[in-house]
């Protein structure tokens, strides 16, 4: 509404004063209506000024609450002026018919701040609609990330799990809800053992998706393999899933460590992609990384991934870890935190040893609490997972 059109409401005592006070507001274009109170103003007032002796005291309370009011008298100290004062009035004038060009500004302006106060209550209250909405959104979201959760771990295999000789342990704990780092260990038959060990790049729903895709694959492709050439299996998983991520087109990648161990032969075939840190193998009080290097899986076409293989002696621990593990370890250098890794895996003889030794034991353990809390792991900057394989402590076995 423009300026010009708003209409001011004067309330005074009928008689050449208030026609007075009513032709000085006029100028500049205002409208007035004159009444003897605020029951006589109409609806669409936009301002009142109200003479001191117009309005009862015990009536201020009530009418500046209403309507922004501008108080005018006669006398500075008139103790009704002063009643109006504490009331909470806009602003008062004394003697308006001296300073009309004053008291015309004063409307204007106040005027101006009660729409300006209009406004921001209208936007503090779409601001609460809209905070109320995203609470909801949010809430629904953190169900559905939950849920994800769940499943995500239902999809992960039991532990710790013992498979002929060879024992796998595992605590994955994500930043989030969801995972992007995924594993498995499962018995194909007498002779061989399957297991896989992958970091989906960053961490979250669609890193998580990833892990997903590699379970179904690694499945189908397990389901696939007959049993022989058992060196080849590891680099052939990880060229078709090379392929797939390529193909599917969403931007991710995963370093990746695929391994088949012969309980017949303890050996272990392997391969793996740009694996960091490198699984480092534990026996006869040494500790070394396995040999070897590939190129990460879903970042380029046609790669070709390593054959590898390694001995398994008596009572070996094999452990690998998501690089989340080195945002806990001290050291300023990649190298200082790897060998501070290498220091407390070697002093390590299960699972609890090397999180005890990373101040990890406070995180939940618990497969369901970790699913429906996240688990409370603001404390991680990145989903952290470790496995630890370990076998062939019986000499007569």
């Amino acid at each position: 509404m423009q300026p010009s059109k708003q209409l001011i409401g004067v309330i005074d005592v009928p008689g050449e004063e208030r026609d007075a006070l009513a032709e000085i507001i006029a100028r500049d274009g205002l409208a007035v209506f004159a009444a003897d109170n605020v029951e006589g103003l109409p609806a669409e007032t936009a301002l009142v000024v109200a003479h001191v002796r117009a309005v009862p005291s015990r009536d201020w309370a009530s009418l500046t609450p209403r309507l922004p009011t501008l108080v005018v008298s006669d006398d500075r100290l008139d103790a009704d002026l002063l009643k109006a004062v504490d009331a909470g009035l806009v602003d008062y004038i004394v003697e308006p018919l001296r300073h009309g060009h004053l008291l015309r500004r004063m409307i204007r302006k106040a005027i101006e701040l009660h729409e300006l106060a209009q406004e921001r209550a209208r936007d503090r209250e779409r601001l609460a609609e809209l905070n109320d909405n995203l609470e909801t959104h949010l809430a629904m979201l953190r169900l559905d990330q939950q849920a994800g959760g769940q499943i995500q771990r239902k999809l992960l295999p039991p532990r710790p799990q013992t498979v002929g000789q060879i024992t796998c342990d595992y605590w994955l704990a994500p930043s989030l809800y969801l995972s992007g780092d995924f594993l498995d260990f499962q018995r194909f038959n007498e002779r061989y053992t399957l297991f896989y060990f992958a970091d989906v790049s960053g961490h979250g729903a669609s890193s998580a998706f990833v892990t997903v895709l590699l379970k179904y694959l690694s499945n189908r492709w397990q389901n696939e393999w007959d049993g022989s050439r058992p060196e080849a299996l590891a680099p052939h998983w990880l060229g078709e899933l090379n392929r797939e991520l390529l193909d599917a087109g969403i931007g991710k990648h995963a370093t990746l460590f695929v391994g088949v161990i012969d309980q017949q032969r303890r050996y272990l075939h392997y391969s793996l992609g740009a694996q960091l840190p490198m699984p480092m193998m534990a026996a006869n009080a040494t500790v070394y990384s396995l040999p070897g290097e590939g190129m990460p899986v879903g970042l380029f076409p046609g790669v070709t991934y390593p054959q590898l293989g390694c001995e398994l002696p008596e009572n070996f621990r094999l452990w690998l870890c998501s690089d989340g593990i080195l945002e806990c370890l001290p050291g300023k250098t990649l190298n200082k935190r790897l060998k501070e890794l290498e220091d407390r895996v070697l002093g390590s003889d299960t699972l609890e040893d090397l999180r005890s030794s990373l101040f990890l034991e406070n995180l939940s353990d618990d497969d369901e609490s970790v699913a429906e809390s996240g688990p409370g792991h603001e404390k991680l900057p990145d989903d952290l997972t470790i496995m630890m394989l370990s076998g062939f402590g019986d000499a007569n076995s």
